[in-house]
């Protein structure tokens, strides 16, 4: 853990020492800032939007820095981006760099699995057998895991194969208080 919380600070001080070398004058800009969370958040604030700009939100809400994803992913998931609505499901879930909000959550895994996205239909599934942010809605659920499942999506499959009994993809899920902050 101090090894990564080490590296996190040195990346964090050569981004800042990148940024301070930048110069742009009426030549054109010297030293631009590239491959720095700031770059990356400057590119999404400025509405471009790519797969590895998006995945970058990966690396970001693993350091900690939830509020920063959570404006990654919900720009990106603006743009169509169904990774990033999956992203937005589990901050808003477990209440990362927001309130806990499984109402909004089970939005996001309905706008993935809207979207086709393998991963938002076995979530969106799993969130209508639970009835976690939804009302409650088996046959729709497991219609939902049922497509995941055709799609290839090995943990749908793995739920159908056990008769949708839940606890083979989420063992004791069901037996967790959920809380802010978890």
């Amino acid at each position: 853990m101090r090894l990564a919380t080490a590296a996190a600070g040195l990346l964090l001080s050569f981004a800042q020492t990148a940024w301070s070398q930048t110069e742009t004058n009426t030549d054109g800009t010297l030293n631009p800032e590239e491959l720095t969370l700031n770059r990356v958040m400057k590119d999404v604030i400025e509405g471009r939007t790519s797969m590895t700009i998006c995945a970058t939100g990966y690396f970001i809400t693993k350091s900690g820095r939830h509020e920063m994803a959570r404006e990654l992913f919900e720009r990106c998931a603006a743009a169509g981006w169904t990774g990033a609505m999956t992203w937005m499901s589990q901050l808003d879930d477990n209440g990362l760099g927001g309130p806990e909000d499984p109402d909004s959550a089970a939005e996001w895994d309905r706008r993935a699995a809207e979207a086709g996205d393998p991963i938002g239909k076995m979530n969106y599934g799993l969130d209508l057998m639970r009835g976690r942010g939804v009302v409650e809605n088996q046959a729709l659920g497991r219609q939902y895991i049922d497509d995941a499942a055709r799609s290839g999506l090995a943990p749908a499959q793995r739920l159908r194969a056990a008769d949708y009994d839940l606890d083979a993809v989420t063992p004791d899920a069901d037996n967790w208080k959920y809380a802010p902050g978890f």
